[in-house]
């Protein structure tokens, strides 16, 4: 009996450690940003703060527009982060935040 007990105890720890461990995949998730980024001045801006944003990994596709003063970014949320793209963009030399949101 307490070989069983012993065998479907090792099963349950294994089950639950292979859940954790694959817990943060299954919440992952594509999602997709608008990023406002005022500082744009010049028609040549959008290439710089689009060239930063797709090098971040996880970013699929940056759409960036001079006349709207934003970046519509499509990301991997378990492969980055909205702080990262904003990092990205004031590391290029423009500060971006989430559009709608207050600069800090």
């Amino acid at each position: 009996m307490e070989t069983l007990v012993s065998a479907q105890a090792k099963k349950l720890i294994l089950a639950s450690i292979l859940a954790f461990a694959f817990a943060d995949a299954a919440f992952a998730a594509v999602r997709t940003v608008t990023l406002s980024v005022p500082g744009m001045y010049c028609a040549v801006c959008p290439i710089t703060v689009k060239k930063a944003l797709v090098k971040v990994p996880g970013v699929s596709k940056a759409v960036v527009s001079f006349e709207k003063k934003e970046a519509v970014v499509t990301f991997d949320d378990a492969k980055t982060s909205v702080k990262a793209l904003e990092d990205a963009t004031f590391e290029a030399g423009y500060e971006s935040t989430v559009k709608g949101e207050k600069t800090k």
